[in-house]
């Protein structure tokens, strides 16, 4: 399991979280939520190493992620970055291949490039593997690094065998996964989210679509300034009170009979919503 105990990040006089505590099981895909500037990012970079935190722990299976090497904690855990800036052009191919480093030396394994070539057809885009990743449009740059991360931590038995649970938990850790990807990729990528989470990864991500959050997320995190606001089952934390509270939006939670969870619907005021928040 990953955990967050206690989790305080500050810089300054500002607190950008505050006794933040939360856990992604294995077999679980956690959403965070929250406004802008609420804590989500911050949260996540503390989680995958990159911040130390003020104060609290960082887990993962119940060892301080401080003490694991970094092969071993890139062998366990992948991050998907909100920004990925590249300092050369490299190829499609090359960069997913930069995911299976931290399992070779030297020269990769023909493991290896199967793998690869998995990752590259999973997220559809195996036919740009020769193209420069800089030419690429945004949607497609994200999938390339979603690929990325997937070829990172997936072994050749797990692609062999589409079936086989994995008997030691790995972690995905997802900044603003959709961000850039339309409507089809959206749910694709949630889609390859789920699957790892059926063969017993534990995954985190940050979105903002909160029917997105209804659809595939079994446990939500609801973040307001740095705070947790919530913490439970979509269907607990995502009220139309709480989405107020943190958004400052009116909502209404319609239930069909075809869907599994409620669809959240924007009730749109007579007075446009305005931009800055008055003072």
């Amino acid at each position: 399991m990953l955990e967050a105990q206690h989790i305080t990040y500050q810089v300054g006089r500002k607190r950008l979280l505050d006794d933040v505590s939360l856990s992604v099981r294995p077999g679980e895909l956690v959403a965070v939520v929250g406004a802008n500037g609420a804590g989500k990012s911050t949260l996540l970079k503390t989680l995958s190493r990159d911040l130390v935190p003020t104060q609290g722990t960082v887990l993962l299976d119940q060892k301080p992620v401080g003490r694991f090497p970094a092969p071993e904690l890139a062998r366990r855990r992948a991050v998907l970055a909100q920004q990925n800036p590249l300092a050369f052009d490299f190829s499609v191919y090359e960069l997913v291949m930069m995911g299976r480093y931290p399992h070779f030396e030297g020269h990769p394994r023909p493991d290896d490039l199967a793998v690869v070539d998995y990752a590259l057809e999973r997220t559809g885009i195996s036919h740009l593997a020769g193209r420069a990743v800089p030419t690429l449009s945004g949607g497609e740059q994200q999938r390339v690094h979603l690929a990325k991360i997937l070829a990172q931590l997936m072994s050749y038995e797990e692609m062999a065998h589409p079936q086989l649970r994995i008997r030691i938990p790995k972690y995905w850790l997802l900044d603003e996964p959709t961000t850039g990807l339309d409507l089809y990729y959206q749910h694709s990528l949630l889609d390859v989210a789920s699957e790892l989470t059926r063969r017993g990864y534990g995954v985190l991500a940050i979105l903002h679509d909160l029917n997105l959050v209804m659809q595939y997320a079994d446990t939500v995190l609801l973040l307001k300034e740095g705070r947790t606001l919530a913490f439970g089952k979509p269907t607990d934390v995502l009220t139309a009170d709480s989405i107020f509270d943190a958004f400052q939006l009116t909502v209404q939670l319609i239930h069909q009979p075809e869907l599994d969870c409620p669809l959240i619907v924007y009730t749109r005021p007579t007075i446009p919503v305005p931009l800055t928040t008055p003072l």
